[in-house]
């Protein structure tokens, strides 16, 4: 089974929520979150924070990731993590594969004509957001 993660990162405030504009396929030219392949071998949440560092920069120091939820899809065999977090300070965020751009948190996530995945990233914020404070879920793990 082929394992991808995608990062549910939020700014400081907790008012946006980082995207990458796809260049390749599938789903190019839509807004999608920061995540990539994991690995064989790899550490799971390792995984998660070396894919946060080569698309945007940020290091697991400005970050504590929980891993919030997962998608398995059969045909293709496919898991796909879902890790959240919250940055801990204002910081510049910059990537070579995809334009990365911070999109606020009450964006329609179900729009399929703006965002990748089918829904999954509308799933996904509804589960982030049912949390009592953001700083509850994200800022627990080290």
């Amino acid at each position: 089974m082929t394992r991808y993660n995608v990062i549910y990162l939020l700014d400081t405030k907790g008012g946006r929520v980082l995207m990458c504009r796809r260049r390749k396929e599938p789903y190019r030219g839509l807004l999608n979150l920061v995540g990539g392949k994991i690995k064989p071998g790899e550490d799971h949440l390792a995984a998660a924070y070396r894919e946060l560092a080569e698309e945007t920069g940020i290091a697991a120091c400005d970050v504590a990731l929980t891993h919030l939820m997962d998608f398995t899809y059969y045909n293709p065999e496919c898991l796909l993590e879902v890790y959240a977090g919250q940055l801990r300070s204002d910081i510049p965020v910059h990537g070579d594969e995809n334009e990365l751009l911070w999109v606020s948190v009450d964006e329609d996530f179900f729009d399929a004509n703006r965002f990748a995945g089918d829904g999954n990233i509308g799933h996904i914020q509804i589960i982030a957001q049912r949390r009592p404070r953001h700083s509850d879920l994200f800022k627990t793990r080290a």
